[in-house]
């Protein structure tokens, strides 16, 4: 349904902690499938022409975790929002219902549809910045390596991607050592199937460019960045590893925030568009 929300009726709905214009247009539970887990937010600045796009996949262990959660969205924005951007959030099938690789489906067609409406929100569908979280940075990992994903649900090119703090990258090596039993649940024991979900392992051609954002308090999360950003610098694609001494959660919570990261974050971006650039200044 859509919906254009006062600020108030946003603050009471929703709970974000920062002004939003009363003007602002916010799309609700748009469907891209029949499943009601299927669906997007979107966040519009008032008359919004040509506007960037930030598509955000959450996190949650690919068994749970909402579109609007707090720490998901309302850093990002307050951030962003008011420097002209649109800001897409989006909700997928998940576990024990929904494999990883199905997951990686969903959030396929929620970016080729989001694509196919930016121009009735004011935004520009060649300048989407997709970013992810956790388990969602996993999944847009696996469709940067997999073009058969982008191919099979009609994803566009976009512009590049920003994970934070991925779930996984290297999927066998996970599973070849001591991991938390959630990786079980999610990957199984088949070896074929850790092959076929593993960004590392799948990746064999150039991609949008990236920036893999990890925590130094994770033992394995930057050297699996590093290895990823490595090979994917190999097939030319322009890429870069930002590791931070925060939490997993904080990593997504804080980004929005002013600061070093998000300043880091915002380099990054401005790198991908002259026009994100200036919206950047």
């Amino acid at each position: 349904m859509r919906i254009i929300l006062t600020c108030l009726f946003l603050l009471c709905c929703i709970g974000l902690g920062f002004p939003v214009r009363a003007e602002t247009l916010v799309l609700k539970n748009i469907a891209y499938g029949n499943d009601a887990a299927q669906r997007f937010d979107v966040y519009a600045p008032p008359q919004a022409r040509g506007a960037p796009v930030i598509v955000m996949v959450h996190g949650g262990g690919w068994r749970r975790g909402d579109k609007e959660m707090p720490r998901v969205i309302e850093n990002k924005l307050a951030r962003w929002l008011p420097k002209g951007f649109v800001f897409v959030t989006v909700n997928y099938r998940m576990l024990p219902g929904a494999d990883p690789l199905t997951q990686a489906g969903d959030v396929a067609r929620a970016v080729a549809l989001a694509q196919e409406k930016a121009a009735g929100w004011g935004a520009d569908r060649h300048k989407f910045i997709l970013m992810g979280h956790s388990a969602g940075a996993h999944l847009l990992a696996l469709l940067s390596s997999r073009p058969d994903l982008l191919r099979e649900n009609g994803v566009g090119r976009w512009l590049g991607t920003v994970l934070l703090d991925s779930g996984a990258l290297d999927v066998p090596a996970i599973m070849n050592r001591r991991h938390f039993p959630l990786y079980d649940q999610a990957f199984g024991r088949d070896p074929a199937y850790w092959q076929a979900v593993s960004p590392l392992q799948q990746l064999n051609q150039a991609t949008a460019p990236l920036l893999a954002v990890c925590s130094s308090q994770r033992r394995d999360s930057c050297p699996e960045a590093q290895r990823f950003v490595a090979k994917a610098s190999q097939f030319g694609t322009r890429s870069a590893v930002l590791p931070l001494d925060l939490s997993h959660g904080e990593i997504n919570a804080l980004l929005g925030q002013a600061g070093n990261y998000t300043t880091a974050v915002e380099a990054f971006m401005r790198s991908l568009d002259k026009g994100i650039a200036q919206a950047l200044l």
